[in-house]
């Protein structure tokens, strides 16, 4: 079994292959401060309500953005699950496409991981459109090269700002989302703003990413909102949360 880590700014997500299939997943709070035995005992009832042991485990492999969970992921490795964890970046793993920026060690292991997924998956050019802390737009071009692409605030941190930088504005919940655009109070007026604004946000930058391909990109979107704002957006065209993980277990099937 391979246990794929994809540490976030602010979500951890982590799942099980067994063979080929995605056998279990689980989104975690991303804490800074834990440590790999709080991470150990954490694990151990997760493990344990799919009937997994830690020695079941043959392979790991890790994808982080924070170098503080990054240390604390490769101990726990070591330590509990007895395994050296392949650790993604640009420059010591076969991963199948070129990075052709301009400073390739500064492209995030998550955005490596995530061309490599939807370049394998589709087989031609492509945008990945990760919804995270930040919103992510990864460019593949139709030989499995990363361009590059864009980045923007995520919508918490709009949230957030809006909530802190104002005085009477509050901080809102948007899972129930607005039914039409013209908010008629000011919680809805929020949400409208926000979703149906973050829509056309994705979906003009979309269109400015898509025009200096030579070709059509497919749209994939992916990360803890892509299924909300994707409601949202035109240019979207497929929504796989799970892409992140599909993209740890080919590279480490690349490099095992």
């Amino acid at each position: 079994m391979l246990l794929a880590i994809d540490v976030g700014n602010s979500q951890t997500v982590c799942g099980i292959f067994s063979n080929n299939d995605l056998l279990c997943h689980w989104r975690l709070k991303t804490d800074r401060e834990k440590t790999a035995d709080e991470l150990a005992a954490r694990f151990l009832s997760l493990f344990a309500m799919q009937d997994i042991q830690f020695n079941d485990i043959t392979g790991v492999i890790i994808a982080s953005v924070v170098p503080t969970q990054q240390q604390a992921w490769q101990e726990f490795s070591t330590r509990y699950i007895k395994c050296v964890p392949l650790l993604v970046n640009a420059s010591n793993l076969q991963t199948g496409i070129a990075i052709a920026t301009d400073n390739p060690s500064e492209v995030g292991a998550d955005r490596i991981v995530n061309a490599v997924a939807a370049f394998e998956q589709y087989h031609k050019s492509a945008i990945v459109v990760d919804f995270g802390t930040a919103i992510t737009f990864d460019c593949i071009s139709s030989k499995g090269e990363y361009l590059g692409g864009a980045i923007m605030p995520g919508m918490n941190i709009s949230l957030d700002a809006l909530a802190s930088r104002t005085a009477k504005l509050p901080r809102i919940d948007i899972s129930s989302p607005p039914l039409k655009a013209i908010g008629p109070n000011t919680v809805d007026a929020i949400k409208s703003g926000l979703l149906f604004g973050y829509g056309a946000m994705v979906d003009g930058l979309i269109r400015k990413l898509s025009a200096e391909f030579p070709d059509t990109p497919h749209v994939i979107a992916t990360g803890g909102m892509a299924e909300l704002i994707s409601r949202y957006s035109e240019a979207i065209q497929t929504v796989d949360p799970m892409l992140t993980l599909k993209g740890l277990f080919l590279l480490h099937e690349k490099n095992s």
